[in-house]
């Protein structure tokens, strides 16, 4: 079972950035926080991996 990786596995992660950011523009909060939503759901469904999943929320949310 793959582990999450944290360290720096992105190339071009500085535009890769800018366009996070530039996908919010013209977006309502209430917007933007369901865009972010629908990514991350994408993105979970893309990895497929509960446990990896998990550790990534744990490793996001602020102590």
């Amino acid at each position: 079972m793959p582990a999450l990786n944290l360290t720096l596995n992105l190339s071009q992660h500085d535009d890769l950035y800018d366009q996070l950011v530039r996908m919010h523009e013209g977006l309502s909060d209430a917007e933007s926080l369901r865009l972010w939503s629908r990514l991350a759901l994408i993105l979970i469904n893309h990895i497929g991996d509960r446990q990896v999943t998990e550790e990534a929320i744990a490793a996001a949310r602020p102590l």
